[in-house]
């Protein structure tokens, strides 16, 4: 299992983190998302979780219309959804001049602190 964790060895912490993936789908977490503490701390704020929470919950028809739905600019969610999609988060389907925002993993684990 998950023996010995260096944080200032980038090759180990992504072999870590592949590990750690494996383990949770043995244990029936198929298509899970690792993510470092720091990456978590920098990305996952309350309204990028807010649409994380959505995108779990419901199909998305567009970006637009996710923004409806949170009542928020339109705008202001594509920023977070691109910085969403920087890390792997979320992908996007495009259809035409419109782009459907989704979820790339069932979860999404911040990497525990060893």
């Amino acid at each position: 299992m998950l023996e010995h964790y260096s944080p200032s060895d980038e090759e180990s912490a992504a072999d870590t983190r592949l590990e750690f993936a494996r383990v949770l789908a043995r244990g029936g977490m198929e298509g899970s998302q690792i993510i470092s503490q720091e990456t978590a701390d920098e990305v996952l704020t309350e309204k990028r979780r807010e649409i994380i929470t959505r995108l779990r919950s419901q199909d998305v028809d567009s970006v637009r219309g996710l923004a409806r739905e949170l009542n928020r600019d339109k705008a202001a969610v594509s920023r977070d959804l691109k910085r969403l999609a920087e890390h792997g988060i979320i992908d996007f389907e495009t259809d035409g001049r419109g782009k459907r925002p989704y979820l790339q993993h069932n979860h999404l684990v911040v990497e525990p602190v060893f």
